[in-house]
């Protein structure tokens, strides 16, 4: 598992409105047996600066990162790619959420 990878969302009550799942903790923390998510929705209404949009397999969806969680990783399902190239738009995002700006 590595920061900004994309994984399926195994949640068959989840999985259609939410069909993938963004990690975003520190590489570092790699040991520990839950990692820090956020869901990627094909809702695609969005909070400017909050919520970047991305396009997976054809999806487009956007980073809820106000609902970012911790969960087990063995709920994560299959790595379908990474937004590594994304960096700076997640952590944007991530300091919007936290700082306001």
């Amino acid at each position: 598992m590595a920061q900004f990878d994309v994984y399926r969302n195994i949640n068959s009550l989840s999985r259609e409105e939410i069909p993938y799942l963004l990690d975003i903790q520190a590489d570092l923390l790699g040991g520990l047996s839950t990692s820090v998510v956020v869901p990627l929705a094909r809702q695609l209404k969005e909070i400017q600066h909050l919520n970047p949009l991305f396009e997976i397999n054809g999806d487009k969806v956007i980073m809820l990162t106000q609902e970012l969680s911790g969960v087990e990783k063995s709920i994560l399902g299959e790595k379908v790619t990474s937004l590594e190239n994304y960096r700076s738009e997640i952590i944007a995002s991530l300091d919007f959420l936290i700082s306001g700006f």
